[in-house]
C-alpha cells in the first residue's frame, strides 16, 4: 500500500474521532449494560475498552517517544512494510470477527470495571489525535516503534498507527455487538 502521508494521517484522525464519538455515547448506557456478557468466555463492552486501554498504555508512550527522538523529515508518501501491513490488515473489523488469542497481560476478563474505563479510553484517544498531528513533522517510514509482543520487531510509525487504530476499531465493533445483544434480550 502506498498513500500520501497526509491522506493516511487524515484517515486515521477520522477513524479516531469516530471511535471517540462512539464511546462518548456509551456514557449514557447503564453500568449493567456495559458489564453484561452473553457468557463467561465473552468480553463485556467495558472489558473490550479495558483491553484497548492496556494496549494504549504501551503504544501511546512508545509512539510519543519515537516521534520525539526522530530526526527524519516527513515524506510525501507512506509505503507500508510487509509485517506492518499484515498486522494492520489482521486488525481490521470483518463481517464475522475472527477470534484472536490475547496475551494474558492484556486480557481484562473478570475485571471489576466502571465508567472510568470509558474516560480513560477517551483521554487516550485525545492523546492519539495529538500524536497523529505531531507525526506530520516526522517520517512515517523511517521512524520506527517497537511492538508490544517483542522489542525485537519494529514497525514503521505509519504502520504502528494503523495497527493500533484498526485494533481500536475492531474491539469497538465487538463491544457494540455485545451492547446490541444486551438490548435485544433486555
Amino acid at each position: 500500500m502506498k498513500v500520501t502521508s497526509e491522506a493516511l494521517i487524515a484517515e486515521l484522525i477520522e477513524k479516531t474521532r469516530l471511535n471517540i464519538n462512539q464511546v462518548t455515547t456509551w456514557n449514557q448506557k447503564t453500568i449493567d449494560a456495559l458489564n453484561w456478557k452473553e457468557n463467561k468466555d465473552i468480553w463485556s463492552a467495558l472489558e473490550c475498552i479495558a483491553h484497548l486501554n492496556l494496549y494504549g498504555d504501551y503504544y501511546l508512550p512508545e509512539i510519543e517517544q519515537q516521534i520525539t527522538k526522530s530526526q527524519s523529515k516527513p515524506e510525501t508518501y507512506f509505503k507500508t512494510g510487509f509485517l506492518g501491513n499484515y498486522f494492520a490488515k489482521s486488525m481490521l473489523p470483518k463481517e464475522k470477527l475472527n477470534k484472536m488469542k490475547t496475551f494474558k497481560d492484556k486480557n481484562p476478563i473478570g475485571s471489576d470495571l466502571d465508567k472510568r474505563a470509558l474516560e480513560r479510553f477517551l483521554v487516550q484517544q485525545e492523546k492519539m489525535l495529538k500524536l497523529l498531528d505531531k507525526a506530520r513533522h516526522v517520517s512515517l517510514n523511517k521512524t520506527k516503534t517497537a511492538i508490544s509482543i517483542s522489542k525485537l520487531f519494529k514497525l514503521k510509525l505509519g504502520d504502528t498507527f494503523r495497527v493500533v487504530i484498526y485494533h481500536n476499531e475492531r474491539h469497538l465493533v465487538q463491544a457494540q455487538n455485545v451492547l446490541e445483544n444486551y438490548f435485544a434480550v433486555h
